[in-house]
């Protein structure tokens, strides 16, 4: 009976040291994730320049633009560009530290028929007439958004592309959880990246840009949460935080026609994605 009490003691024991043990392993693996984000931007001033206009509107309102779920819209790949997606794959180069490669399609919408200061000159010509009935030049005149002057979109999209290192730590103790088979992590990370953007404008009637162009770049933060299940798969939110400054945007066909804008951004995403090992 003594022995018997030993024994399960000793069973127990092991058992407990063992549950503590268990911890999923990270260094070598690769991941990979795909998943959806809504985002928010704060007022930006833009800038046009051409020709025949240079002009600024003074903080401008957008929004992003996420479509209604359906199973064709949000599962199709055909239709990958349609809702707001992010895609990346990482590769964790010790226990805790990642290095990822990821893109962030947002889209970026200013609203229509907002009233807006602006200031600079636009030809004549064009007709565009200021709140208080004067042609341009202006300086601090007020004008309304319309889509006859200006209808100003980054809706396929504002395509952040960036490298990020991101950290894991497994706070799954936390929980009372020891298993390889359900794994909390605190997720924390920074990046930079440019913006490849397909920006739909139509300016002063002009025919618009319809083309990628790089046109700036892009820094951000990141903390989340990521919950690895039976080893292989896992499901993570981020709440992401950064500035965009894009110089160099295309408007019209012509090469002379240009935008400008900074602004920051805020994201929340929810990730599906599998990790596996190559080597």
């Amino acid at each position: 009976m003594k022995n018997t009490r030993l024994f399960l003691m000793l069973a127990i024991f092991t058992i407990a040291i063992q549950a503590q043990e268990t911890k999923l392993k990270n260094k070598g693996k690769f991941y990979a994730y795909w998943g959806w984000n809504r985002s928010a931007y704060s007022a930006s001033d833009i800038t046009f320049k051409g020709d025949d206009y240079n002009f600024t509107l003074k903080d401008v309102v957008a929004k992003d633009k996420q479509i209604p779920f359906s199973a064709n819209k949000y599962l199709n790949p055909g239709n990958v560009t349609l809702p707001q997606t992010n895609a990346a794959i990482g590769y964790f180069f010790s226990e805790n530290y990642s290095v990822v490669l990821g893109l962030d399609h947002m889209k970026y919408v200013t609203v229509q028929d907002q009233w807006l200061t602006i200031n600079g000159e636009i030809d004549p010509s064009y007709g565009v007439v200021g709140a208080d009935g004067a042609v341009s030049p202006f300086v601090d005149n007020g004008i309304k958004q319309t889509e006859d002057f200006l209808k100003f979109e980054h809706t396929d999209g504002l395509n952040y592309i960036h490298l990020s290192v991101n950290r894991f730590d497994d706070i799954s103790s936390r929980f009372g959880l020891h298993s390889e088979n359900f794994v909390i992590n605190l997720t924390e990370g920074i990046g930079a990246g440019i913006l490849l953007p397909k920006t739909n404008s139509t300016l002063l009637g002009k025919e618009r840009h319809d083309d990628f162009h790089v046109s700036g770049y892009g820094i951000h933060a990141q903390l989340g949460l990521n919950f690895v299940i039976y080893k292989h798969f896992f499901i993570q939110t981020d709440l992401r935080t950064g500035y965009i400054n894009m110089s160099d945007i295309r408007t019209t066909q012509s090469k002379s026609d240009s935008a400008s804008q900074d602004f920051k951004f805020i994201q929340g995403t929810l990730l599906i994605g599998g990790r596996f090992k190559i080597f």
